[in-house]
């Protein structure tokens, strides 16, 4: 028996309460929650609340007045100032503020128009300043100021030299590391304090990576997350006296490590983060795995995952989840092992209506493993059904299991979804990325079409009543899909997608251009390899498309800039055919705001019932 049919609202609205966030003194939780200011529709704003114990008590009162758009993410500083970020009309040049709980007054610390900000190291030991970063000197490259949080002064403390991507402090705060780079090669810099210059230690090609996670607690050399003479990333210690010489801490055979963590209490390593099929950890210290242990004795069918914590480490906001569910928020204390329920993230979509995410496998026609996801419908046969492929955008992401509103709001209309990680995702070592070079519109292509033709023969799909969906790089791949592949796809919906890779590079935010020559050797170089890209660009081959398509795009996208939609549209209805076009003016890449979200996939659900019979 099918489950019944939820709103879209019910998918993509914002949750009521989310975002929890525990001050340093465990005595305030601060969290996110929508609210309509002076008419305007409901934006996500921050408010604080007394804790009494693990117990939320008294009136929360809202810090924000945001109503343009949400509030992209904040944290605590200490326990009286919460940081947090915003940008306007989706432009990506995000700000960073500060708001005083007790006061309530809000600084912007970085009130420049058209300027990119972000935080660089919250110094947690330092009472009255934060690092941030942005590039208002140069819009190419990104300086470091030592923010004073109550007054608004900035320090330049590293300037930028036109060639630094990255930087690293140490656990006191100082600028002791940097990637340089020219687009195609790499230098990983070490200084042994900020009055020192900054010296190489390591020289890479844009292949290799060597990307610094934190200083050892000494100080003195660099976990690293590292793939040099090797094809995964894995963690290493990287000592700058012998910068050659890594000392190898924890690998995994055939994928990637995604990251590790560190105790600010205890001075030690506590995990290393990765993702095969699922999320997984690999602890060093019995306090951190005794920890996870008893959480997921607790919250048994849940993946847990910790989001903040207090100064001592003896509380922290845990977020509980799997694939059919965003889950709960919970308060653990460590000393008492007591677990106290914040809230639930989505209460609109009971758990047991929600779509089992299977992850799967398959061949390319050249011999890949491709990997990636199945979302059936709940209570239909796995036979003949109407299917969305929905490839993810980056490229040079993955998909990873978990809850996805897209997928199980397609999941409840009747559709099978699958996802998959075609050669190019991230995760799955050098070799693998390596094969998605020049192959846009090509080999990588291929592994989606292949996908495609597994569904079927495995009796899944029905051949007839295929659509294909996705977002950026992802919009590129359905483009790309009925172009070369026109006959294999009953709908197509491409959402602020490239089209024309010629005028894509050449519209890319200005600090993106530093890795411009990066970007060639990647995808291509429009003066060597302009036949290939002009072949492998769905706008300039529009003539081939047939199948129904509906595009979605946000004005002020600074990554696919609107051109790439508008010269899509302009090349079919040119030939006098139809496409959908929708365009929101207070969006950039991708919709935020829950009237849009709700628009599109209203849309997007019509538009795929028509023309998919679901």
């Amino acid at each position: 028996m099918s489950p019944r049919q939820y709103a879209v609202q019910d998918f993509f609205r914002n949750p009521q309460r989310a975002f929890f966030r525990i001050s340093d003194n465990g005595a305030s939780l601060g969290f996110m929650e929508p609210v309509s200011i002076d008419g305007q529709p409901a934006r996500m704003n921050i408010f604080v609340q007394s804790l009494q114990g693990s117990t939320p008590v008294g009136e929360a009162r809202r810090l924000t007045s945001e109503t343009e758009r949400d509030i992209a993410q904040f944290f605590w500083k200490g326990s009286d100032t919460i940081i947090y970020e915003k940008d306007f009309n989706g432009d990506e040049n995000f700000h960073v503020l500060a708001v005083n709980i007790e006061r309530g007054d809000v600084s912007d610390l970085t009130p420049f128009p058209g300027v990119r900000a972000g935080i660089e190291d919250d110094l947690e030991d330092d009472s009255d300043h934060i690092l941030i970063s942005h590039n208002g000197r140069n819009p190419e490259v990104f300086d470091v100021y030592r923010a004073n949080i109550h007054s608004g002064d900035l320090e330049l403390v590293a300037e930028n030299p036109g060639n630094i991507v990255g930087w690293q402090t140490d656990h006191h705060g100082l600028v002791r590391a940097a990637i340089a780079s020219d687009g195609l090669d790499s230098v990983l810099l070490y200084r042994d304090s900020e009055e020192d210059a900054f010296r190489p230690i390591i020289n890479t090609d844009f292949r290799t990576t060597v990307s610094p996670q934190f200083f050892t607690f000494d100080n003195r050399r660099l976990y690293a997350l590292s793939n040099r003479g090797r094809d995964c990333l894995a963690l290493v210690i990287i000592d700058p006296s012998r910068p050659d010489d890594e000392q190898m801490v924890f690998e995994v055979a055939g994928y990637d490590l995604n990251g590790a963590a560190y105790s600010r209490l205890r001075h030690v390593l506590t995990a290393a983060v990765y993702q095969t099929d699922k999320p997984k950890y690999h602890f060093f210290d019995e306090v951190t795995a005794l920890r996870h242990t008893r959480l997921s004795e607790k919250l048994s069918g849940y993946e847990v995952a910790l989001q903040s914590a207090t100064r001592d480490e003896n509380k922290f906001i845990v977020a509980a989840y799997n694939d059919r569910t965003p889950g709960s928020r919970y308060i653990y204390d460590a000393q008492a092992n007591t677990l106290d329920k914040l809230g639930d993230i989505n209460p609109a979509l009971p758990e047991t209506d929600m779509a089992v995410v299977k992850p799967i496998l398959y061949t390319s026609r050249d011999g890949l493993t491709i990997h990636g996801y199945l979302t059936l419908p709940v209570g239909k046969e796995a036979r003949d059904l109407p299917c969305v492929v929905n490839p993810h955008g980056g490229p040079w992401v993955r998909d990873s299991w978990g809850f996805n509103p897209e997928a199980q709001f397609l999941a409840n209309r009747g559709y099978c979804v699958l996802q998959m990680n075609y050669r190019g995702s991230t995760g799955y070592g050098r070799s693998f990325w390596e094969a998605s070079f020049g192959q846009w519109g090509l080999r990588m292509q291929d592994d989606i079409t292949d996908g495609v033709h597994w569904l079927v023969e495995q009796g899944i799909a029905d051949p007839a009543r295929i659509a294909i969906y996705g977002g950026s790089y992802g919009g590129y791949a359905t483009l790309a899909g009925i172009v070369g592949t026109p006959d294999l796809y009953a709908a197509a919906v491409d959402y602020v997608g490239v089209s024309n890779l010629l005028t894509f590079m050449s519209t890319i935010p200005p600090y993106w251009k530093p890795m411009l020559t990066k970007m060639h050797s990647m995808v291509g170089n429009p003066e060597t390899d302009r036949e290939r890209l002009e072949a492998t660009s769905p706008a300039l081959n529009a003539d081939r498309i047939r199948t129904p398509l509906f595009i979605a795009q946000g004005a002020h996208d600074p990554r696919v800039n609107k051109n790439e939609s508008d010269q899509m549209v302009a090349a079919l209805r040119a030939r006098g055919v139809e496409v959908e076009y929708m365009v929101k003016d207070n969006e950039g890449h991708g919709f935020h705001n829950d009237e849009n979200k709700f628009e599109f996939y209203e849309r997007m659900e019509a538009f795929l019932a028509q023309h998919l019979r679901a």
